[in-house]
């Protein structure tokens, strides 16, 4: 299970959808080996150096995108997250993309919710809202 701030979630989506306005659409986030897919609204799911959520905008020289570490698995702030990283995300690195439009109309439907959850199994991606 790895939980991220709705609002953080919302600024990571928003940040990204400025940075495409910008700069001429969405990055793609496998590295061009499935062209097209990815490349609309929402942001990318990484497993690397802790579990993080970031936008996908298409980035001027020099600009970095917006990074929401979860709260699980923050290398700086969660003394187990390595061992958190390897049990719920898997021992590689990874990237999946996740689309806006799954996530933001539960965003506007449940306003008390404060924090997504997002659970991953061998074959599935799964989302609920929390209130904390």
């Amino acid at each position: 299970m790895f939980t991220f701030p709705i609002m953080a979630v919302r600024k990571v989506i928003a940040h990204g959808e400025e940075d495409a306005a910008a700069n001429g659409g969405f990055r793609n986030p496998y590295y061009g080996t499935r062209p097209g897919e990815g490349e609309k609204s929402g942001f990318w799911l990484v497993g690397d150096e802790g579990v993080y959520i970031i936008s996908n905008g298409k980035l001027a020289e020099g600009q970095k995108p917006l990074v929401v570490y979860s709260n699980e698995c923050h290398p700086k702030g969660t003394d187990d997250w390595w061992d958190y990283k390897r049990r719920y995300f898997g021992r590689d690195d990874g990237i999946e993309f996740i689309d806006a439009d799954l996530v933001v109309p539960s965003f506007d439907r449940n306003f008390g919710a404060t924090y997504l959850d997002i659970r991953l199994t061998e074959n599935d991606i799964s989302f609920s809202l929390i209130t904390r």
